[in-house]
C-alpha cells in the first residue's frame, strides 16, 4: 500500500468551561497565537459537545462558549489566518465519532486515565458520554486530516488513543486515510502550576480564587496575587538544576520565561541570587503588561456578541469545506450509500 503524504495541518481544543486564566493562555492560547504564523493550517475548536458529558446550564455554556472565544481572539489567534469554530455547529465531528465508535474497542475506553479519574467508583452512573469522550476526540482531530495537534501532559493519551483509532481504521478497511497525528507539546510553562501550590496544576476548579491569575483580572489583582504567590525562603539559584525541589520557585520562573518568551536558563542568568522581594515585583509588571490587553480586548468582545457569532459561524462554514468531503470519503471507506452534502 502506497504510504500517504498528508497536508500539514494542526488541530487544538478546548473545553469552554469558563473562567480562563493563565495557565490556558500560557499553555494553550499563547501557543496557538504564536504558531499561526509558521504557515500551517490551524484549527482551534470550542469543543462544547465534550462539554455536555456532564451537566452543564445551558446559559452557563453559552456564555463559556462566547468568552473563550474572545479569549482565543484577544490573545492573538486571527480568524482569517486561523480557523476558529465551536464544535457543535461543524456536524461532521459527531458523524466521524459514531464511525470511531464502531471502530474503538470498549476496553480501551475504560483504561483511559480521565475516565476512571472523572467517574471515580460511579461508573454504572456517568453518561455514555463521557466514556466516549475520547472517540470524540479523535474525530475531532481526524475530521481534518490534523497531522499536528499541541497537547499538554494530561491529553498525550487520549492522542495515543487517536493514533490507535486511525491505525485500526485503517487496517480494518484496507486504506491510508487518516494520519497518525503527532502530539506537540513545547514551551517554558506548558503546565502552570498554582500560585499556592506548585505541585499542583492551575485549575479554576481550586477553591482558591488566589491560587490563579485569571484573564479577567485587573491589574491591581494580578500584582496582588504574584506577590502573594508561594515561594520559599531562598535566593534564585544560578542554575536551572536548583530548581528540581523548589516547586513554587521553579513555577514562577517558568510563569516569567513563558511571558517574556525567553528560556528558563535566560531568566535564571538574569535574576540568579535575587529573593522573591525583588523578582515577584518584576514578574508582576511582567504580567500586567502581557495580560492588561488581553483582559481590555475580552470584555470589548464580550459586549459584542453578534460579533462573536458571526466569527464562529463563518469558521464553521471554512470548517465544513474540509470536514465534509473527508466524511464523504470515510462512507465510501466504510459502505454507506450516497452522498453526503454541506
Amino acid at each position: 500500500m502506497t504510504e500517504t503524504t498528508f497536508t500539514p495541518r494542526v488541530f487544538s481544543g478546548i473545553q469552554p468551561s469558563g473562567n480562563l486564566h493563565l495557565g490556558n493562555y500560557l499553555g494553550a492560547l499563547k501557543r496557538f497565537a504564536d504558531a499561526q504564523n509558521k504557515g500551517i493550517e490551524s484549527i482551534y475548536c470550542m469543543v462544547d459537545l465534550h462539554a455536555i458529558t456532564v451537566w452543564q446550564n445551558p446559559a452557563d455554556l453559552r456564555r463559556a462558549t462566547r468568552e473563550l472565544c474572545a479569549g482565543f481572539i484577544a490573545s492573538g489567534i486571527d480568524p482569517e489566518k486561523s480557523i476558529l469554530i465551536n464544535q457543535s455547529q461543524v456536524p461532521e465531528h459527531a458523524q466521524l465519532a459514531w464511525v470511531f465508535n464502531c471502530v474503538a474497542r470498549m476496553g480501551w475506553m475504560q483504561r483511559m486515565t480521565q475516565f476512571k479519574d472523572k467517574a471515580g467508583k460511579n461508573t454504572q452512573d456517568v453518561s455514555l458520554g463521557l466514556l466516549a469522550y475520547p472517540s470524540l476526540m479523535a474525530a475531532d482531530i481526524l475530521i481534518y486530516h490534523a497531522t499536528h495537534v499541541p497537547v499538554g501532559e494530561d491529553q498525550k493519551q487520549h492522542l495515543e488513543l487517536t493514533r490507535d483509532i486511525a491505525a485500526k481504521f485503517n487496517h480494518d478497511y484496507g486504506v491510508d486515510f487518516f494520519p497518525l497525528t503527532e502530539p506537540v507539546i513545547e514551551g517554558a510553562a506548558t503546565r502552570v502550576m498554582s500560585l499556592r501550590d506548585g505541585t499542583k496544576k492551575m485549575s479554576k476548579s481550586d477553591p482558591s480564587d488566589a491560587s490563579r491569575i485569571n484573564l479577567t483580572d485587573d491589574a491591581d489583582t494580578i500584582a496582588k496575587k504574584i506577590r502573594k504567590a508561594k515561594t520559599d525562603p531562598e535566593p534564585l539559584p544560578d542554575n536551572t538544576d536548583a530548581l528540581d525541589d523548589r516547586p513554587d520557585a521553579r513555577n514562577l520562573v517558568n510563569i516569567y520565561a513563558a511571558l517574556a518568551d525567553t528560556t528558563v536558563e535566560q531568566v535564571i542568568a538574569d535574576h540568579a541570587g535575587q529573593n522573591f522581594a525583588t523578582f515577584k515585583p518584576a514578574l508582576a509588571d511582567l504580567a500586567v503588561a502581557k495580560l492588561s490587553p488581553i483582559t481590555k480586548e475580552m470584555s470589548r468582545l464580550m459586549g459584542e456578541q453578534d460579533e462573536i457569532d458571526r466569527i464562529l459561524t463563518r469558521g464553521a462554514e471554512r470548517a465544513r469545506a474540509i470536514t465534509a468531503p473527508i466524511l464523504r470519503q470515510t462512507y465510501d471507506i466504510v459502505g454507506m450509500v450516497g452522498p453526503v452534502e454541506i
